[in-house]
């Protein structure tokens, strides 16, 4: 027992049955919710599960079903939150499951230290960043979360607790980093944290008017800049299609008096007909506009990695209808052609949000079915509409002729085979999943939808 375990020994784990769904809000499940205080209480939740098994959660910011068990039991790892320790000299971290990169940086930012790789939101914690194995606007330099991994105490189907790493266990280690939660629960993570020197970065904002001229920054921006990232009008389509701004940043020389965020909760549902094609258009193009030609200024990094957090809830902006999120990379050879049909497709449809980002990745991730891979990533968010399922089945079929993949942990509508012809280590991923879990106590929705449990699917 740890001492956070120590600490906490009096909290005892509370049980309830649930509603619980993915950030999009599209298919809740209900679910048996653990909420243990400490990791023996962990080992608890994943004894005596039933026919639907369990899975582990965070903070729930992954849009589909990666983290919601239909009739099964997940277990919510945020009490476990504890940072053990950090060394300095090294730059080692050893966390808690539940420590999420907001924490990191609140606690690490004063001394211009912060966590390797940020996703678009500080509310993920640790173990969901190795279970998606998360990039950020800094692929390009640093990889994504699994490629600073030292080491992961994982939590086996089985009740054991095992360490894994690239030198002990490394079959495991590659199933567990993208893994999605399948190969057991994770419990305690060490991992390299960034000296960047600075509690602030240098941004500097351009306008681009088109998508070719958009790519090529990008791909300069790849070998010239730390951080990079473009927001794109997914609504703007001729001789406009793929306008939008390209952000670059670099850590600043020294420490700066810069403003800190000041984040505005989404208090309720907005009506469903808020977002429509004239409110976003009206939107896209005043961003567009907002800063004339270029503009560079020094930002707060916590401002600068996290921008969802500015609205808290923001997914209640789309109502309760819900909203989908698309997020797929194609390799470069494809890039230019494939981002032009999904960019016309997009826009055509009129169901495109405010939301959508464009970057490079530059390697690919550590793990079997880990995201990245070298090319162009885009990120599209649709409100729920009855057409909505099928304009995602078409944006899936240009992805797979361009020999792209989409991100699991936004996904909600990929199908088993289109999930291989994608991730081509899916083989070698189901292979760890049958010898560390042959009773399949480990389950999830996508994991059930994707076949993982099936004959067909490997097991």
């Amino acid at each position: 027992m740890t001492a956070a375990d120590s600490n906490r020994s009096a909290a005892r784990t509370a049980i309830s049955h649930t509603q619980l769904s993915g950030w999009g809000r599209i298919a809740p499940a209900n679910c048996e919710l653990w909420q243990p205080s400490s990791q023996p209480d962990v080992i608890d939740a994943i004894a005596s599960v039933g026919d639907h098994g369990v899975i582990g959660r965070g903070c729930g910011r992954s849009y589909g079903d990666v983290s919601i068990n239909s009739g099964g039991r997940v277990i919510d790892m945020t009490a476990l939150n504890t940072i053990e320790r950090y060394d300095a000299g090294t730059g080692i971290i050893v966390c808690e499951a539940g420590v999420t990169m907001r924490q990191l940086v609140t606690n690490y930012l004063p001394d211009g230290i912060v966590p390797p790789i940020c996703p678009g939101t500080g509310y993920v914690t640790v173990a969901g960043a190795v279970a998606h194995d998360v990039h950020g606007k800094n692929h390009d330099k640093h990889g994504s979360f699994g490629d600073h991994v030292q080491w992961i105490d994982l939590l086996l189907p089985g009740g054991e607790v095992r360490r894994i790493s690239m030198e002990q266990h490394p079959e495991l280690f590659r199933a567990t980093i993208g893994g999605a939660g399948l190969t057991g629960v994770i419990m305690r993570v060490a991992f390299r944290m960034l000296d960047i020197g600075s509690n602030a970065v240098k941004v500097r904002e351009q306008r681009i008017d088109g998508l070719d001229q958009f790519m090529d920054a990008l791909r300069i921006a790849d070998k010239q800049c730390t951080y990079s990232v473009g927001w794109v009008d997914a609504l703007a389509g001729g001789a406009r299609l793929g306008r939008g701004i390209l952000i670059t940043a670099e850590p600043a020389e020294a420490f700066r008096r810069v403003r800190k965020r000041i984040s505005i909760d989404v208090p309720f549902d907005l009506p469903g007909w808020t977002l429509n094609r004239l409110s976003v258009r009206l939107f896209n193009t005043f961003y567009f506009r907002r800063i004339g030609r270029e503009r560079t200024q020094y930002v707060d990094f916590e401002r600068f990695v996290f921008p969802l957090d500015a609205l808290l809830h923001w997914n209640r902006l789309y109502g309760s209808r819900g909203v989908y999120q698309f997020q797929c990379v194609i390799p470069h050879d494809h890039a230019v052609a494939a981002m032009r049909e999904l960019l016309r497709l997009s826009s055509s449809s009129g169901a495109a949000s405010p939301l959508a980002v464009m970057k490079t990745l530059s390697g690919n991730g550590r793990g079997y079915i880990s995201f990245p891979k070298p090319g162009f990533t885009l990120a599209l968010d649709f409100p729920r509409t009855r057409r909505s399922t099928e304009l995602i089945a078409r944006l899936h079929e240009i992805t797979l002729r361009n020999d792209g993949r989409v991100y699991l942990a936004k996904d909600l509508c990929l199908q088993p085979a289109q999930f291989r012809r994608m991730y081509p280590d899916a083989a070698r991923f189901e292979q760890v999943l049958r010898e560390v879990d042959p009773d399949r106590v480990m389950q999830s929705d996508m994991s059930r939808r994707l076949d993982l449990h099936t004959t067909t699917g490997g097991w």
